[in-house]
């Protein structure tokens, strides 16, 4: 069986697909006023805003209202029939972002049993980062509350030879066109196209081709998938599986719903994935004491860093035998000297923003250079997961939009 499949899948009715998707619930977490226009605009019409909770709104009156009618408003679309189930199938997507690249997925369910967010797992599917443990609680309420899911998970495949969607393309003229819309709020441009019947074997052969050629490689120990995006939703969705799977007899397990989470299937080689480095600030130290206190490192090769404080730069030279990411030292570095010393760390996007920041009385920016595409699965096998906030997948409108959805429950059972 495959660890990534076919599902169920959801789509909305709806003519005005538009208003239906909303991005990533966990982007503008600082700007309430993006959630509050989404909402005006969106109002009563059917859209995934009415049943996801966006964090901008979390600790406010609004964020009980909203999470109090999320399963109502779930049950009523069910109700009312405001999708339509598309059973055993895939989804293949084009994505054009705004800077014209099409970035291209396949949505489909991951086996939960395939997967873990301990760094120590020997699991065939990893978390990137690390996994924070405070935020699986809320959100894991959340998911054990809902019977739909709509998922911003992203799902990275490590195929250098892109064989899976350069061979979908050969068949996508077979395929149904189900949308095809522009996304709100400056997010570019979606296609879908339904595989289902053979055309959906298909793909589902050449999935089982890579899931079995990356486990040959390392039976005891096998990387077949890193979560690119969506960590502590799929942490949730986790734990939730495993509250569940303890009251069901062994063939229950093999089929029920919450042992799956929808998430959209990319390759990390293509060339519209766009690692950006996460840069580090931090303020309120002894900038002349950190600096010295890196030292020359003894072995060779060598990580340069630079850094920038108010009247001063300069580089860091950091030990590369450590870790294959110059960004693993530096935080293992930072740590525990933070652990020691006075001092707070922030992590900025842009070399603009970091080096004003930087001018600031008692501070020193470190500008970390764009992550490696080939050292991603190599870190997260010999470290178990990347340090915090490493990289990020474009800019927060090019998060995945919710769209597709699939049921939780056995919605003959619900009936």
């Amino acid at each position: 069986m495959s660890i990534f499949a076919s599902a169920d899948i959801l789509l909305p009715k709806a003519e005005n697909k538009e208003n239906w998707a909303v991005v990533a619930c966990d982007q503008y977490s600082s700007a309430p006023e993006y959630w509050d226009g989404v909402y005006e605009r969106v109002k009563d019409e059917p859209s995934t805003l009415h049943l996801i909770l966006p964090e901008a709104w979390l600790n406010s009156q609004k964020a009980q209202t909203h999470q109090a009618k999320i399963r109502a408003n779930m049950e009523a679309y069910l109700k009312n029939e405001v999708m339509r189930m598309y059973p055993d199938s895939f989804i293949y997507t084009e994505r054009t972002l705004t800077n014209g690249s099409i970035r291209q997925g396949l949505v489909g369910a991951l086996d939960l049993e395939a997967y873990d967010y301990q760094a120590s797992t020997n699991l065939p599917v990893r978390a990137t980062e690390a996994t924070i443990l405070e935020r699986i609680p809320p959100r894991a309420k959340i998911r054990s509350q809902a019977i739909l899911e709509f998922p911003h998970i992203l799902l990275l495949q490590n195929d250098n030879q892109d064989r899976l969607f350069s061979r979908i393309q050969t068949i996508k003229d077979q395929l149904e066109l189900l949308y095809d819309f522009d996304l709100m709020e400056n997010g570019g441009h979606i296609c879908g196209w339904l595989a289902s019947g053979p055309a959906k074997a298909q793909i589902e052969a050449w999935i089982e081709e890579y899931e079995t050629a990356k486990q040959a490689l390392n039976p005891a120990s096998p990387l077949v998938y890193a979560i690119g995006d969506g960590n502590h939703s799929l942490a949730a969705a986790k734990a939730v599986w495993e509250t569940i799977r303890t009251d069901l007899d062994p063939q229950k397990k093999q089929t029920h719903p919450a042992r799956y989470a929808l998430a959209e299937l990319e390759n990390l080689h293509h060339e519209a994935q766009q690692f950006e480095p996460i840069h580090r600030i931090l303020k309120n130290v002894d900038v002349e004491d950190l600096i010295a206190s890196f030292g020359s490192p003894v072995s060779q090769p060598t990580y340069e860093i630079r850094w920038m404080s108010a009247d001063k730069q300069g580089s860091i030279f950091l030990d590369a035998s450590i870790s294959p990411l110059p960004l693993a030292v530096l935080q293992h570095f930072l740590d525990a000297y933070l652990d020691e010393h006075e001092g707070e760390i922030d992590y900025i996007h842009g070399e603009e923003d970091l080096a004003a920041l930087a001018k600031q009385p008692n501070s020193v920016g470190f500008f970390l250079p764009a992550i490696s595409k080939d050292s991603l699965f190599e870190t997260i096998k010999n470290d178990g997961s990347l340090p915090r906030k490493t990289f990020s997948m474009g800019h927060a409108h090019e998060k995945r939009y919710y769209l597709e959805g699939r049921a939780l429950v056995d919605l003959q059972e619900e009936d």
